[in-house]
């Protein structure tokens, strides 16, 4: 008896390593409040995109785009930073449709971070020709520049993807 109980300890201390490593790797990544964010380079100016949680979010992750240039991923929950040289930007997120309020120009200057909130419009576009009429459901995405005192508190609050 005694040796089975060895043999299934033994198994299960073997099995714990990789069912933490799993476990681990599903672990959400830390909110941007406790990262070591370096500070803006010297002649740099800094370009933020947050997007907040909601029950009603799309789950679409979509690319943004500093003139065309994609710059980062627009995660649900998250934030992330692109540092950039000063100048004048179109700020915008693929979407399904495009409108001309969708995008966001903004003048960065050096030293300035700027903070673009990604907005979802859930099934913006549906329909189909089944029985519920929801055979394809397209999300539209819009970019809003928010002030600096408002989006810091929401992007400390997000998960942190990253910056560079």
């Amino acid at each position: 008896m005694r040796c089975r109980w060895i043999a299934s300890t033994r198994l299960l201390k073997a099995g714990a390593g990789p069912l933490l490593l799993a476990i681990a790797s599903c672990a959400p990544l830390p909110p941007t409040v406790v990262v070591a964010v370096p500070p803006v380079p010297a002649g740099q100016a800094r370009a933020w995109f947050y997007r907040d949680p909601g029950p009603y979010d799309c789950v679409s992750t979509p690319y943004i785009r500093m003139n065309d240039a994609i710059v980062a991923i627009s995660q649900i929950g998250g934030a992330s930073y692109r540092d950039v040289q000063p100048g004048q930007y179109q700020v915008t997120v693929d979407t399904y449709l495009t409108a001309p309020d969708q995008s966001r120009y903004a003048y960065l200057f050096p030293g300035q971070q700027a903070y673009f909130k990604i907005l979802c419009l859930r099934n913006w576009v549906a329909g189909g020709s089944g029985r519920n009429n929801n055979d394809y459901r397209r999300d539209s995405f819009y970019v809003w520049e928010i002030p600096p005192e408002v989006a810091q508190g929401d992007v400390a609050r997000s998960q942190f993807y990253g910056g560079g």
